[in-house]
């Protein structure tokens, strides 16, 4: 079978970022399918065009195939030159899809959710089944978070979710809390894959010492950060945390990552004088495993917005793979997770005394945390190995065409 998937955001191994959909394809095509990616240049982590790629890149033999169309390289200058880079991506995707040949699938990824007007498109030019993946509830996200606030783009946006949703021969959502949202607004045939991890990735029992040795974390409690640094990530709070932990010099908050709002962090951070906070380069997901080894603890957090209450953040499973208990300052379906676990502690989202009483709390009982992130690991091996989760979506893809 030959599957077609348009991802603006498409992260290779090799890159910064969630590597998800490269981990699935891989995983695919080692089941005897062939699949086609076309993704942007530009890094929709840091905004920077990915010099270092070619525009046709094969692996596996020639059966994955990642082909890196135009977009407008100023994604996180504007709204409206976010809008622009979507916009030029959906138009050439569509050309360069139009020139993929024997397609038995189009899969189209959301957000950004307009790409999924571009999978529609060639699923029906080419007559093949179009399966829909719901990976952020675009546009109620960006409406909560007040990006998107001009009435007729809301009504638009709204339209058009609607509208992939009900055209979809398969929607496809990776957390347990979109499924609702999603039949409501006209799913027909609706299967949740959930997010994961792949925990051979991972050694729990590592130290780190080089990228602590590296990053001048010696003897230091670390309480890591890793991911996109942008308006939904609230990591004004973590300064506000680690200002009350100035007492607490062996404690270190290190901010691992890249986007939109770092130079604001980093200008915030040096205004209040943070000598325990670390601000630390995006680094690819082969080299994640080193970064989290070097952990005491991990920070997943998000801003108080009730519907992220239905998120399954891809970097609390690796935080839990890693074996590292997990400060969760996010509220809902994950919150269940690292609960039912015991692998970690809940923050309520926006409280940064909250957050470094659970820093403290884990700084002062290290054998507790250990505990926990062992118990997290547990659990990802069980229920969240992304081989299992692959193997779903091989069968579902395989019944489904």
């Amino acid at each position: 079978m030959h599957i077609l998937l348009i991802h603006q955001a498409f992260v290779a191994l090799d890159q910064a970022g969630g590597t998800r959909h490269h981990e699935l394809a891989r995983y695919l095509v080692g089941h005897s399918h062939r699949v086609t990616v076309i993704a942007s240049p530009i890094s929709y982590l840091t905004g920077d065009a990915s010099d270092s790629k070619p525009a046709r890149d094969e692996e596996e033999n020639g059966r994955l195939v990642i082909l890196r169309t135009y977009t407008y390289p100023a994604l996180h200058r504007s709204f409206i030159h976010r809008v622009f880079s979507f916009f030029s991506f959906m138009a050439s995707s569509f050309w360069a899809g139009l020139r993929v040949r024997g397609v038995d699938l189009v899969w189209g990824t959301s957000p950004p959710i307009f790409q999924g007007v571009t999978a529609w498109l060639l699923a029906r030019l080419k007559r093949v089944p179009f399966l829909f993946e719901v990976r952020d509830l675009w546009p109620a996200f960006a409406i909560q978070v007040g990006v998107l606030r001009q009435p007729l783009l809301i009504r638009l946006s709204e339209w058009l979710e609607r509208f992939l949703y009900r055209h979809a021969d398969l929607v496809v959502v990776n957390s347990p809390g979109f499924i609702e949202h999603v039949r409501q607004r006209g799913a027909r045939r609706l299967e949740l894959v959930p997010n994961g991890t792949d925990p051979r990735m991972f050694d729990p029992y590592a130290t780190g010492a080089i990228f602590r040795q590296v990053h001048c974390l010696e003897g230091k409690f670390v309480v890591l950060y890793a991911g996109a640094h942008g308006m939904s990530n609230d990591l004004g709070v973590v300064l506000q945390a680690a200002a009350q932990l100035a007492d607490r010099p062996e404690i270190a908050i290190v901010l691992l990552g890249d986007g939109k709002e770092k130079p604001a962090l980093l200008a915030q951070a040096a205004e209040m004088k943070l000598d325990n906070v670390h601000f630390i380069p995006p680094a690819p997901k082969l080299e994640m495993s080193a970064a989290l080894a070097a952990a005491d603890a991990c920070l997943a957090i998000l801003k108080p917005i009730p519907l992220y209450a239905t998120v399954y953040p891809n970097k609390v499973f690796d935080y839990m793979a890693a074996g590292r208990p997990v400060l969760l300052a996010i509220d809902g379906v994950i919150r269940q997770v690292i609960e039912e676990a015991q692998a970690g502690l809940f923050v309520p989202p926006g409280d940064p005394t909250a957050l470094a009483g659970a820093i403290r709390r884990l700084a002062d009982d290290p054998e507790a945390g250990r505990l926990m992130g062992l118990r997290g690991r547990q659990c990802v091996e069980e229920r969240f190995d992304r081989e299992k989760l692959a193997e779903k979506l091989a069968l579902l893809i395989e019944e489904f065409v």
